[in-house]
């Protein structure tokens, strides 16, 4: 269907008293049978989809509003509303609305509203209609007391509307308002006061549209000025028409639009500053008045959006180099309230709005104006950058992508943007907060978009990282050259805060990005240096930047700390604030107590070998002396893997085990093949445990006899293990030539102290290279034939892949079984 005149759109109120846009589509009336009556029909323009099918209920209210508007409720919070392209195609369907409920298409509201009590029904039996008192100067007071005593029932406050509009009331009652302000009559001023807030409250839009309109508005207003509360009137008109000016910057041909931005202006003003603010009682009485202002708006956007004409002179005038500042100071601004006023449009509409901004080139004006010297533009162009990031940040993303192909880095909409930020002249550096919160928007990763051909991270911060990142770091850069910043004002420590917040988003999000510049960079270490300003707040931006990457426990990162010793500023830090209970104490005992907790074993050992001596004195908590336990017991277990091991194998002592699961594992013992044991292999029967120490001596006598000429290999392996400095994986031990001792995972065995491949007992003298002669403990190990495991380390998990491969390039010799 093509028919302009049934073109409408389709609006719902939602609980926030706000109009949510449903979609544009035909309306159409016809019977339906599902719903036994005549309905409104509204199918989409896009896909022919219903978006209305609402009976007409003989009962229901409805309204017609500005000449295009049908509005009305279908349940108790359920308000619809239709928007129409032409008016005649609102007075079409208002003329079925009215038929269908017998009523008289002149009206504007089809059905008296029916909350009134059963005692004010009887009375509007007998009194059908509101009788107005004469409009004179001496009746004020009494058309005053009138209007208030109607406003509480639902039913007079409808009857004085229809008198009011009937009678045309409202004019008789401004033209008394000039005949009080001729004569100074304060109190029928008061009076009109009253009335004409009285009037507001009915929220009626056909009484709206007298008192808006062009000859009554101003006078309207002038009746507000004299609020009886206050001991001087307010002087509403002389702002109007003296200091608030209506720059037409690019010529409006149509008087319509210009018509309507002159109403909503002043209907905007009536309702933020004119009107008291209203009590919760009255709130809702206000709706109409802000559904007003709302379709007024849309039609304005709509109106212009639609004029190509005008948007094009407005974006040409914007980069043209012959405009002068003024001028161009209006267009920025006009600009900035275009936009401004489509935050009312709903999504769909505003997607076609900023797309008809871009088709238009709205960023490569923007561009332009940010590269001027006047303060103001630059303001408002950056308001008006902020409206499309928020939108659309993909839509800014590929623009800036794109002539970085063509631009040098210097005149890049990003780095303009981030020069302006740091050039932030404000003491308070109000809009390099919000600039910054902007950029923070174009780098999170959250927003971007990921699609089967590319990737919007990748690509994006792949050239932030190139073309962008090094302007944002400069100050940074510049401010840390030597042991302490060169400026340390104020205005400085917020600028360097904001880049550290920034910075620090970054670690969090960018992951190998961010990690390669640093360490390429040596960002942290100049960071750092911002310890050691007079600004607390600063410090602490410093170390929650280096907290936030030793959260990320990551090698690369921890590797760079220590080889550049960054933990010494932090010390450095921590000491100068000497014994007192603040922030950066709390925050650096913090750092330090993630390290001992989550056992970070590089940077505790660099903290305790490197800054132990000036830390050992601190013993109001016990961060410290933990962290120092820490290292101890990893240096305990490099130093001795065999000790470390003999601990695990008297814990697996206390281990109880069930007589069941011996039984199937002595069957199992006994089922094995000979073939598959490897030589050297101590294989002892889960079942042998019950037997005495004598019975168990004598199969490990001759089993020791046999290792002894490998005593010497066991002890050039446990020294070399012992000076590379890492743990030795416990009960694995793999000997070189052509014998071999292995616990294994596949088959019951044991490992025995005194033996080649035993753990030391507590009684050895503690050498890598010493061994027990005897000893009488015994332990089983296996994982998958059923016994249960001594110990597992985490660190075993790599250890075992070397000593596999160990093993498999050594030579098979004969396999040794003991039975009992």
């Amino acid at each position: 269907m093509t028919d302009t005149r049934r073109r409408v759109k389709v609006y719902t109120l939602n609980e926030d008293r706000q109009w949510d846009d449903r979609g544009t589509g035909h309306v159409s009336s016809g019977y339906v049978e599902r719903l036994k009556g005549m309905s409104l029909l509204v199918r989409a323009e896009s896909d022919g989809s219903l978006l209305l099918e609402s009976k007409i209920n003989p009962n229901t209210a409805y309204q017609k509003q500005q000449d295009t508007l049908i509005v009305w409720s279908e349940a108790e919070n359920y308000d619809l509303a239709l928007s129409f392209q032409e008016k005649a195609g609102c007075d079409e369907i208002w003329e079925k609305i009215c038929q269908v409920q017998g009523k008289d298409p002149s009206v504007d509201i089809t059905q008296d509203l029916v909350d009134e009590s059963e005692e004010e029904r009887f009375d509007d039996m007998s009194s059908p209609g509101l009788e107005l008192p004469s409009c004179e100067l001496s009746r004020l007071e009494e058309i005053a007391e009138l209007v208030a005593s109607s406003l509480p029932s639902p039913l007079r406050r409808e009857k004085l509307a229809l008198a009011l509009e009937n009678e045309g009331y409202i004019k008789k009652l401004l033209e008394l308002f000039h005949v009080c302000e001729d004569l100074e009559n304060i109190e029928g001023l008061h009076h009109l006061y009253e009335i004409i807030k009285g009037i507001f409250l009915l929220n009626r839009t056909a009484l709206f549209e007298v008192m808006f309109s062009e000859e009554c508005i101003m006078d309207v207003i002038g009746c507000l000025e004299y609020d009886p509360a206050l001991s001087q009137p307010r002087k509403h008109r002389e702002f109007l028409t003296k200091t608030a000016k209506f720059k037409e910057v690019i010529p409006i041909s149509d008087p319509e639009l210009k018509q309507k931005i002159h109403q909503t202006y002043r209907v905007q003003y009536i309702q933020d500053m004119v009107l008291p603010t209203p009590s919760v009682f009255e709130e809702n009485m206000l709706s109409t008045l802000h559904s007003f202002i709302f379709f007024n708006k849309v039609e304005i956007v709509g109106m212009l959006q639609e004029d190509e004409k005008f948007l094009t002179d407005l974006f040409a005038q914007l980069t043209d180099e012959a405009t002068d500042e003024e001028k161009r100071q209006e267009l920025v601004n006009f600009l900035k309230e275009f936009c401004a006023f489509s935050q009312t449009l709903q999504p769909q509409n505003r997607d076609a709005f900023f797309k008809t901004l871009s088709n238009m080139g709205i960023l490569p004006a923007l561009e332009v104006i940010l590269g001027m010297d006047d303060t103001q533009v630059r303001s408002a162009a950056t308001d008006i950058f902020s409206y499309l990031v928020e939108y659309n940040p993909s839509m800014v993303r590929e623009f800036v992508m794109q002539e970085a192909q063509q631009n040098d880095d210097d005149i890049l909409l990003i780095n303009l943007i981030i020069e302006h930020m740091i050039c932030d002249t404000d003491p308070e550096l109000g809009g390099a907060v919000q600039l910054m919160g902007l950029l923070r928007t174009l780098v999170d990763p959250e927003n971007m978009l990921a699609t089967a051909n590319k990737t919007e991270k990748t690509e994006f911060l792949g050239f932030f990282y190139k073309h962008c990142m090094h302007v944002l770091t400069a100050p940074l850069l510049a401010n840390t050259t030597e042991d302490k910043p060169s400026k340390d004002d104020f205005q400085t420590a917020q600028l360097l805060a904001l880049v550290l917040e920034l910075l620090t988003f970054c670690v969090e999000h960018h992951t190998y990005h961010i990690k390669n510049y640093i360490i390429n960079k040596d960002i942290l270490r100049r960071v750092l240096v911002l310890m050691a300003s007079k600004h607390a707040f600063l410090a602490l931006c410093a170390l929650r930047f280096k907290r936030k990457i030793i959260g990320l426990k990551d090698e690369f990162y921890n590797r760079y700390i220590m080889k550049s010793f960054l933990f010494e500023p932090v010390v450095k830090a921590f000491l100068n604030n000497g014994s007192r209970y603040n922030l950066m104490n709390s925050a650096i005992i913090e750092m330090f107590e993630f390290i001992r907790v989550e056992d970070i074993k590089s940077l505790t050992a660099h903290v305790v070998e490197n800054y132990w001596k000036a830390l050992e004195d601190v013993d109001y908590v016990q961060t410290f002396k933990g962290l120092k336990l820490r290292f101890e017991q990893q240096r305990e277990r490099q130093d001795n893997p065999k000790l470390d091991s003999m601990r695990s194998i008297l814990r697996n002592h206390r281990y109880r085990r069930d007589a069941r699961t011996l039984e199937d594992e002595e069957e199992m013992w006994f089922n094995t093949d000979e073939d598959d044991m490897e030589d050297g292999e101590a294989v002892v029967s889960p079942s042998d445990k019950a037997k005495n120490d004598d019975d168990i001596m004598d199969p490990i006598s001759k089993f020791m006899e046999r290792k002894k000429l490998k005593e010497s290999e066991e002890k050039e392996v446990l020294l070399k293990t012992n000076l590379s400095g890492r743990q030795s994986p416990s009960f694995k031990l793999s000997l070189s030539s052509g014998t071999k001792t292995t616990l294994s995972s596949q088959s019951p065995a044991t490992n025995l102290p005194g033996s080649p491949g035993s753990p030391g007992s507590p009684g050895s003298p503690g050498s890598p290279g010493s061994i027990p002669k005897s000893t009488s403990q015994t332990a089983a190990i296996t994982t998958k034939g059923g016994l249960v495991g001594l110990v597992d380390y985490p660190d075993d998990d790599e250890d075992d892949d070397e000593d596999d491969d160990k093993e498999d390039t050594l030579p098979l010799s004969k396999k040794a079984k003991f039975e009992s």
